[in-house]
This record gives structure tokens, C-alpha cells and sequence, in this order.
């Protein structure tokens, strides 16, 4: 208790410069917390957004000839058809787990009684509903049998079956609606998703081809996959699949033009890299400003120590010893940095509380579409304490160096400083 109220007479005689010191580390500390708060809510919110679809999942797009093959000149239109979709589920076993088409029919007037709303249809097969994790508040989704049967079904999103049964939207589940001028049944109504603003009528994909004379064509092709754990595994599957693709439709087997491959997992991997140096570019940053904090400890003892040197030749030319000298200052600098750097951590998680009690909370509305800028904008309580502690023990090293220049100096020498 007696070192504890000499420190506190200490610092009530240099009120300013304790002060000053005071901030410059409760700063620090506030800032790399506010930082890394803020970094990974945006980070949550990207991953969040990720979370929309699977990972391992790829989408193939049909494209537009860059180069002159097999006699034919380069521009030619690639549409992908039901032979490219056999040769997905077929020639690729080893690595793709299911497969489906998509095909899309627009300008579609869906009607129940008599309300309508206007939508697109978007033909799928089961493997959609498990690529883009698609909720159903009631009913089912799209399955094997609808597909093979060409069944008029179809899925529709629940913002749209509110508009056809404005009291009781879930009602619709198992009522026929027409789809222009023919009858389906409602197997399923979709979760709505206010991020995607989605007017997609989910429809058997065979029942989409068939009634709109498509013939064999599609829009295009999804699979699920997995063994290709690498982004060289990844490059090294897409060129073998492009290339099977490509000569199906006398393209060059390397032509990235004529197919587009959108592979979610390499965008993931991508996507997680560019994260990891955002938060690394963030602790350097805090990092940078916590250093000014310890610092201004450093010069504060400095300055301590230059002051006191008289003081301190008196005590030990009565007696005391280097190591009572180094407890003093050593101490100054752990209780200055801690009680400091208590305040930064307090204010810093305050401030990424009211972070994620407003931007956090509140969507923003694109009018398309509604999107969370920042998700869970905090800091763990470890890392908290953890850069609280880090902050002490850089403080005391700091104040060291002066201490051991104390502890060492002569008496004699003490008393002859100005």
C-alpha cells in the first residue's frame, strides 16, 4: 500500500503528463479493438453472404468461341444442351457428386383467382435446391420424380404467394394456380430472402423444356463436387472438364471462352484470403497504434527517472537498495499502463457494442434488394484481455531500461544532478 500512494503522489504531481501518457495508451488500446470490431463485422457480413450457397459447388455458363477449330472460325455461340448435362453426371464420377440443368422462361403471369403477379420461371432439378440452400416455409421442393414425369409443379416464393393470398399466403400450398394459360399445382413455397429479392417460380426442369420447345438446350449446369481440395486441383479439373465440354461442340479443348466455369470454391479460398489480409493489414494498424502508447510510457519513465535521480541518490545513500529503486518504477509503469489501458479496452468494446447495436442491426435497402453491412462487429473477450496484457508487459519493458539506469547510478552522482 505505501509503493501504491507513493505512485499515486507521483502522478498527482505531474498531473499532465500522466495524463497525456494515460491517453496516448488508452488510445492505442481503443483503436485496435474498434478496428478489429469493424473489420470483422465486415468480414461476418461477407461470410454470411457466402453462407447463401455451398462451397464445393460449381456453375458452368455457355459462352462464345475465342478461336478458329476443327474448320469452324472463332465467334460461334456455345449453348450448353442434354448431352453436356449426361457427360457431367457420367464422365466425371470421380469427383462430381450430383448434377442438374437450369433453364430459365421469362415474362410468366402466374394467377389465383383473381389476383396475379408477374415472375420468371426458372426450371431446375433437386441438386438447386442443395447448391443454394434453398428454405421452404412450406411443402417440398422439386424432386426426382418431377423431373422424370415432367410434372406441372412448382415453388413459389413467399412474397409473390402473399401477393395471390394476401391473408394467408401458405395457404396456397396444394391449390392450382395457372401459369398463362396452363393449371399447375403448388408443391412448395419458398422462404423469402430479403438479400436476393427473388421472383423466381422454381419449375421440374424437363417441364420448363418441354412446354416452351427448348428442345435439348438449357442455360446452364450445376454440380456439386469434392476431392479437389486445392486451388491446383481446382485448375487442373476445370481444364479437363472445359476440354471434354469444348469438343462436344468443336471448340478448342482450351478455349476459356466458348464454356465459363464459376467455381465457388476457389472464390471461397480467394474470398478467405482476401479476408485474412484485411485483418492483417487491421492488427498492423493497431498494432502501429498501440506502439505510440508504449512509447509514451517509455518517455514518461524517462522523464520520471531524470526528474527523481536526486530522489533517488537520497535513498540510497540512506540505505536502500538498486532492486527497491527498479520495484518503484518498474511498478509506476505496470500501474499507469494497466489502469490506462483497463479504460482503452472498456471504451473499445462500448464502442463495438454500439456498432452492432446500429449498423449491425440495421439492413440497408437498395430498393432491389436488403443487405447488413456489418454482422456481430466485435472482439472476443480473450483478445480483449489478451491485447490489455500485451500493452502491460510491453509498458514494464519499456520503463526498464530507465529503472536498471536508476537502480546502477551512484549516490555521489545523484546528488550533484540539477
Amino acid at each position: 500500500m505505501e509503493l501504491l500512494s507513493e505512485i499515486w503522489q507521483t502522478t498527482q504531481r505531474n498531473k499532465l503528463r500522466t495524463s497525456l501518457t494515460g491517453f496516448a495508451v488508452a488510445w492505442g488500446i481503443f483503436m485496435l479493438i474498434v478496428l478489429l470490431g469493424a473489420g470483422n463485422g465486415l468480414i461476418n457480413a461477407q461470410q454470411a453472404n457466402s453462407d447463401d450457397y455451398v462451397d464445393n459447388s460449381m456453375m458452368v455458363f455457355g459462352g462464345m468461341t475465342s478461336k478458329a477449330y476443327d474448320g469452324l472460325k472463332e465467334g460461334r455461340d456455345v449453348q450448353l444442351d442434354n448431352n453436356d448435362l449426361k457427360t457431367t453426371q457420367t464422365r466425371f464420377t470421380q469427383n462430381i457428386e450430383k448434377a442438374g440443368g437450369i433453364l430459365y422462361e421469362g415474362g410468366a403471369t402466374i394467377t389465383y383467382g383473381e389476383n396475379y403477379v408477374s415472375s420468371s420461371l426458372r426450371g431446375v432439378y433437386p441438386i438447386d435446391a442443395e447448391i443454394n440452400k434453398t428454405k421452404l416455409v412450406a411443402g417440398r421442393f422439386i424432386n426426382e420424380i418431377d423431373i422424370r414425369d415432367r410434372r406441372k409443379v412448382l415453388i413459389i416464393p413467399e412474397n409473390q404467394a402473399r401477393e395471390l393470398i394476401p391473408h394467408n399466403p401458405r395457404a396456397l400450398l396444394g391449390q392450382t394456380v395457372k401459369v398463362g394459360q396452363m393449371a399447375f399445382t403448388v408443391i412448395g413455397i419458398e422462404q423469402e430472402d430479403k438479400s436476393r429479392m427473388s421472383t423466381d417460380v422454381h419449375m421440374p426442369f424437363t417441364t420448363v423444356q418441354a412446354i416452351y420447345n427448348r428442345g435439348d438446350k438449357m442455360r446452364r449446369i450445376v454440380f456439386t463436387f469434392h476431392g479437389l481440395e486445392t486451388e491446383q486441383e481446382n485448375e487442373d479439373f476445370e481444364k479437363r472438364y472445359r476440354a471434354t465440354i469444348n469438343r462436344q461442340h468443336r471448340a478448342a479443348p482450351d478455349d476459356e471462352d466458348a464454356i465459363w466455369i464459376w467455381n465457388r470454391f476457389t472464390q471461397a479460398m480467394q474470398m478467405a484470403q482476401g479476408m485474412n489480409i484485411i485483418r492483417t493489414a487491421l492488427w498492423i494498424i493497431g498494432l502501429f497504434t498501440l506502439l505510440s502508447g508504449i512509447v509514451g510510457v517509455s518517455n514518461i519513465m524517462l522523464i520520471t527517472v531524470r526528474e527523481r535521480t536526486r530522489e533517488f541518490g537520497i535513498r540510497k545513500a540512506i540505505g536502500a537498495s538498486p532492486a527497491s529503486i527498479l520495484r518503484i518504477i518498474i511498478t509506476e509503469s505496470i500501474v499507469v499502463t494497466g489502469f490506462f489501458g483497463y479504460i482503452g479496452m472498456l471504451l473499445g468494446i462500448g464502442a463495438n457494442l454500439y456498432m452492432d447495436a446500429t449498423l449491425g442491426s440495421k439492413p440497408i435497402e437498395t430498393g432491389l434488394f436488403t443487405a447488413t453491412v456489418f454482422v456481430d462487429p466485435t472482439v472476443s473477450l480473450g483478445t480483449c484481455f489478451g491485447v490489455t496484457l500485451v500493452l502491460i508487459i510491453a509498458g514494464t519493458i519499456a520503463g526498464l531500461m530507465p529503472a536498471l539506469k536508476a537502480a546502477k547510478i551512484r549516490p555521489i552522482e545523484a546528488l550533484r544532478a540539477e
